[in-house]
């Protein structure tokens, strides 16, 4: 046995040990972006003669074997223009700049080269040059069956929809920006919470998704799966842009570079960007006057011949009111003159959030790539609620307010090769960080109009994460196989700090022992087949998992503290015509325990903490993107789940908010006149709203229309949401809730009505 473990630790360091061995005529070089200077990832090099082809990685760079001198190599890159040059083996290396053009879907190309990333890296890449986001929320919406809902005014995090989960706002879905975690765990809202208002959208260059939980570098909360957003390192040009639409909005962008073109030529640059939004918050009878004000920079450099700085700063200012969710019968039977009113004027929230990032890459030499990243946000929430209204409190009502000041910081370390011998590929990657959340207070008060009444929970929290994984990917003919394992450590520390009169609080977690830990593997296997340049089939399979709130886990001495999650994709990639690609997967997902909103979390009145048990899920995953001409773009995206509970009693088995059916489809143009924009619909299916069905969330079929005219110095839109001014709703919940003037609760569906026909113009300068 002894022998059998030595021998497998030697197979999988050897590509780590062997020295590249790459042929006399191999061509090594780097793909840059003309004017940013900046790599350019997953860019396609192709040989003329032979059509053998590899793709450049994080740095640009790439190396394609057995080229002759004769030969030229043809480089391509979605969104840009592609580029024929003849080799020159007596350089070193070649520097290829290329120049942004249009989207031509002729680009995409399917290699046994690409890893498990390239599928969302390609429709990612199409859909965010083809779509331009104009909002935090748009970049969530922009990744295939995400479907996102806001139900406490424009400042709060949006609940998260994805592959069969009611992710609550970040449950089960993984979200980071340029590797700084977005989610918030053991957050007094709910576990997970991802508010991603601190993004800037037009400062984002990229981003990329996965679902499933089949990512080795991805950790907690990673079950449904994860997104994934880049910034720019460089800006193409200042920018200054100016929003105004109906419902008294507003916003004002500004983007600049600070150094010159100059500092560009030598690895450097510095840039700016600014945003603050105003918004009453559309028809509401009590204006949402949100206010929400952003601050960005980030600063790039080279240090030597093979490092590279960078470094970004940001902070976030939000404040709002809101409505929040309204019980059916509120408006039928006269609480409130329409869809639009309020029956607790108190709610609404303050947020803010500073994060520092700084991240330093470094080439060791011989195919060695190191990556240490440091992160820090100090981070503020208040939020006030009314779910029930008089259920809890009869006398005084049930207005809640959830609030916690948290200081959280990490720091991740990556060291990643590629080895050639022979024929064959390994691209090996291990990786090892922390990360630590302090929480004080962590709190949830009774109030009424505003004002403090008495503790329903009051503590400090203390959470630590700490990871170690390893990577091996191995490109062999036709075929690639990924293998990774991961391990992660979570200590959870939760002191109650209530006085003794908070009765909910005592009976919760009167006795126990403030701390906890548990320890969790996550192997993963991939495998990718390339039938052709045409074809190409792929299975994933893995285990993740996603850790639980703090205080459910002291409340409930340590159950379930790392709920697994194993999943498998059979999928394809296909291009049956030159500018049509496919992808499609069958999708199969067991979890081992479901943190289902109002159950077993700890951050409202009732503050039930029983667990949900164990759920599975089932689907098909369907997106096609058709370039119909020069200028005419098409996409569709279609999601079928199948989510239920496992251990409940028959006819209890509905996951309930969990979609079922969700659909988006845009037709986009793009002419070289300056004319841009497109029509789109999402769509999702009415699905349950409690676990026997008895209860419907009704679902809704929206359209949205963008039409642009954009110049080299100034861009002129028109954005309208919601086209043919469709009613419908945007968050529902089941809540058993009770009027003023009521004389028993009544257990219905609430919901928060969604934006009506909404225009909003915009003109932007670029210098």
């Amino acid at each position: 046995m002894v022998r059998r473990v030595i021998l497998m630790v030697i197979i999988a360091g050897l590509p780590w040990a062997v020295s590249p061995l790459y042929g006399q005529t191999a061509v090594h070089g780097k793909v840059i972006d003309r004017l940013t200077r900046e790599p350019l990832e997953l860019a396609v090099v192709t040989d003329a003669r032979t059509l053998k082809n590899t793709l450049t990685d994080k740095d640009g760079q790439f190396v394609l074997k057995n080229v002759s001198p004769a030969d030229s190599l043809f480089v391509s890159f979605i969104g840009y223009a592609a580029k024929k040059i003849k080799v020159d083996l007596s350089r070193a290396g070649l520097t290829i700049p290329l120049e942004k053009g249009p989207m031509d879907l002729k680009e995409v190309v399917i290699s046994n080269h690409s890893n498990n990333l390239t599928t969302s890296r390609t429709l990612s890449r199409i859909d965010l040059n083809m779509q331009p986001v104009k909002s935090a929320q748009d970049l969530l919406r922009l990744v295939p069956g995400l479907f996102i809902a806001q139900h406490q005014g424009g400042g709060k995090a949006e609940q998260i929809f994805l592959r069969g989960f009611d992710a609550d706002h970040g449950t089960d879905v993984n979200i980071s920006v340029d590797g700084l975690p977005v989610n918030m765990v053991s957050h007094a809202h709910g576990q997970g919470y991802a508010d991603l208002h601190f993004l800037i959208p037009e400062t984002v260059q990229g981003y990329d998704f996965g679902k499933g939980p089949y990512y080795t570098s991805k950790g907690d909360l990673c079950t449904a799966g994860y997104v994934s957003y880049d910034t720019r390192n460089v800006l193409d040009n200042n920018m200054v842009k100016i929003e105004g639409g109906q419902f008294t909005t507003g916003r004002i962008v500004a983007m600049l570079n600070l150094l010159s073109n100059h500092a560009k030529e030598k690895g450097q640059s510095f840039y700016v960007a600014g945003d603050a939004l105003y918004s009453n918050g559309g028809p509401f009878l009590l204006p949402e006057h949100f206010k929400r004000y952003n601050l960005f920079g980030k600063f790039n450099t080279e240090i030597g011949a093979n490092s590279k700085l960078t470094a970004s700063l940001s902070t976030l200012y939000s404040r709002w009111r809101a409505s929040g969710e309204i019980p059916n019968r509120a408006v039928a039977e006269g609480y409130i003159p329409s869809r639009w009113g309020a029956l607790d004027s108190s709610q609404g929230g303050l947020t803010t959030r500073t994060n520092a990032n700084i991240k330093l890459t470094t080439s060791l030499g011989n195919n060695f790539t190191w990556e240490n990243q440091a992160y820090y946000s100090h981070y503020y929430f208040s939020l006030i609620t009314n779910f029930t209204f008089y259920y809890y409190f009869p006398t005084t009502g049930d207005e809640f307010r959830q609030h916690e000041v948290r200081d959280m910081g990490g720091y991740n370390s990556r060291i990643a090769q590629k080895t050639v011998i022979g024929n064959t590929t390994f691209t090996s990657m291990a990786g090892a960080g922390f990360r630590a959340d302090g929480i004080s207070p962590s709190e949830l008060d009774h109030t009424e109009n505003g004002n403090f009444l008495a503790y329903l929970q009051y503590g400090r929290t203390k959470e630590l994460n700490t990871n170690g994984w390893f990577d091996e990917t191995v490109e062999t003919g036709q075929w690639l196989f990924n293998a990774g394992l991961r391990v992660d450590y979570f200590h959870f520390y939760y002191l109650n700090m209530a006085p003794a009169a908070d009765t909910f609080a005592s009976k919760v977690f009167s006795g126990e022992s403030p701390n906890a830990q548990r320890a969790t593997v996550s192997p993963k296997l991939n495998v990718q087949y390339t039938l052709n340049s045409r074809v190409q089939l792929y299975f994933k399979s893995g285990k993740g998992f996603h850790s639980n709130d703090a205080r459910v886990v002291i409340a409930n001495q340590g159950y379930e503290i790392l709920p697994a999650a194993y999943g498998a994709d059979l999928g394809i990639n296909w291009k049956p015509a030159p500018r049509l690609f496919i992808n499609t997967a069958l999708w199969y997902l067991y979890l081992q325990e479901e943190f289902t909103f109002g159950q077993d979390l700890i951050n409202q009145p009732g503050g039930p903490v029983q667990p949900s048990g164990r759920t599975r899920r089932e689907g098909i995953d369907f997106s096609v993107r058709w370039q119909l001409n020069d200028w005419l773009y098409a996409n569709l995206n279609a999601d079928l789940a199948r989510p239920r509970f496992i251990d409940s009693a028959a006819g209890h088995r509905y996951l309930p908010l969990a979609p079922t059916f969700t659909s988006t489809a845009a037709l986009d143009f793009s002419t070289k006149s300056g004319w841009n924009g497109g029509i789109s619909y999402r769509y999702l299916h009415n699905r349950a709203a409690n676990s026997t069905y008895t209860l419907t969330a009704l679902g809704y079929f929206v359209t949205d229309l963008t039409v642009n005219y954009t110049r080299p110095k100034y861009e002129i839109g028109l954005a309208v949401q919601n086209l043919f001014n469709t009613t419908w709703n945007e968050s529902q919940f089941e809540y058993i809730s009770r009027l003023k003037y009521e004389t028993a609760p009544v257990d219905e569906v609430s919901y928060t009505p969604g934006v009506p026909f909404f225009a909003k113009l915009k003109f932007a300068v670029f210098f």
